[in-house]
Formats: C-alpha cells, structure tokens, sequence
C-alpha cells in the first residue's frame, strides 16, 4: 500500500517562507508526474505546482517566481519551497503522486498540511 505523508505546513507572516515535504511510502516501482495541490475554505481544490518525471515544472500564476518545487527520486520525496508568501496562500496543501503499484499506475494523495499566512 502506498502512503503519502506530509510536513512542514504551520503559520507564518507575509513575506515569510515555508518548505513542505511529501514522502512516500510502499513499494513502488516508478513514480510519474507529481504535484502539490491546495484548497482554501469555501474554495475548490486547485493545482499550484506540478513536476514531470524528467523534472519539468508548471506553475499556477498565481505562485510563479515564489514557489519552486522539486523531487528526489531516490527518496521518493517531493518538496515545495514556499517564499514571499501572502495570506492568500493559505489553504490545506496536498501533494498528489501518479505512481506505479500493484500492476497499476494509480494517483495517491497525502492527507494535507495547513498553511496559514498572517497579514
């Protein structure tokens, strides 16, 4: 079974930095693209970041030039290094992996972190 765990979200000031992680767990065999997702109150579960297997970022707008977001394959681990951030960012993030597993590429979520930005 394939798990995703999450750290690094808590609260921070505007103009602040946070880091998260996302580390995966299970015997999976390949990991394809992989992203970081997040959904404020009242608000629909948006994309912010993603990165294919070969290391080839997109950025929502919105975050483009504050974000950046990296992987280590050999670890299974996904990061988002979050700068310059405003109170408009904060939201429950998630990371979603595409993953091979059990004969099947399948999505798998993390279970969230809470990011809060104070004015």
């Amino acid at each position: 079974q394939v798990q995703l765990v999450e750290s690094g979200g808590g609260l921070v000031q505007a103009g602040g930095s946070l880091r998260l992680s996302c580390a995966a767990s299970g015997s999976i065999l390949s990991i394809n693209h992989m992203g970081w997702y997040r959904q404020a109150p009242g608000q629909q579960r948006e994309l912010v970041t993603s990165i294919t297997s070969g290391g080839s970022p997109y950025y929502a707008d919105s975050v483009k030039g504050r974000f950046t977001i990296s992987r280590d394959n050999a670890k299974n681990t996904l990061y988002l290094q979050m700068n310059s951030l405003k109170p408009e960012d904060t939201a429950v993030y998630y990371c979603k992996y595409n993953a091979y597993y059990a004969a099947a590429w399948r999505d798998y979520w993390g279970q969230g972190t809470q990011v809060t930005v104070s004015s």
